[in-house]
């Protein structure tokens, strides 16, 4: 059961919402346009606010998702932080799309959501808050990605689903290295512009 949870995980995270609602609404390729990456960011500059949202409560539920089976299935927490990291490599590693994913923010969030409400919520209140402020995108997910582990350690202090919160927050940061670059060299662009994501 347990190994057919994480198969099932990592298949649904390797759904790119990003792609399929591209081709749904008739829009271009998301990884041949804009900055080249399948999320939300990149789908909103290419097809406006309602085919980033479906992207984004995809993207989401396929976090989401996985962590409610497994607790459902009455897995325990290993199973849950494994599931959870199957569904997140999924996103950033699609075997359906040629292992050419997005950068995994939402499904980070989602199987934070879908492990602990209240950690999720600390995480997405990190993000609009830095968003607010510094009306950085990437900086704000940077910021939650960092700052999602200690939520778990307090909310959830349980060691697997600890471990499982600092892989997923080191691949964010891997992920967004392009960024975090840009943001150093004060190139980066805000929210509201056309930005490279």
């Amino acid at each position: 059961m347990t190994a057919a949870l994480i198969v099932f995980s990592y298949l649904l995270g390797s759904l790119s919402t990003a792609i399929i609602t591209s081709k749904l609404m008739g829009l271009p390729d998301p990884r041949t346009q804009g900055s080249g990456n399948p999320g939300a960011t990149n789908v909103l500059r290419l097809g406006g606010k309602k085919a980033a949202a479906l992207t984004l409560l995809g993207d989401m539920l396929k976090g989401i998702v996985p962590m409610i089976a497994a607790s459902a299935l009455g897995m325990g927490d290993a199973t849950l932080a494994l599931a959870g990291i199957a569904a997140f490599l999924g996103h950033l590693y699609p075997v359906f799309f040629g292992f050419r994913g997005g950068k995994g923010v939402a499904t980070a969030l989602g199987v934070l959501l879908g492990m602990s409400w209240m950690a999720g919520l600390a995480a997405l209140a990190t993000w609009l808050l830095v968003a607010k402020i510094f009306r950085y995108s990437s900086l704000a997910a940077l910021s939650a990605a960092l700052l999602a582990p200690i939520y778990v350690s307090l909310i959830r202090p349980a060691p697997e689903l600890i471990a499982m919160t600092m892989v997923m927050s080191t691949l964010l940061l891997w992920r967004h290295r392009g960024n975090i670059q840009r943001l150093i060299r004060g190139q980066e662009d805000r929210i509201g512009k056309k930005q490279r994501e």
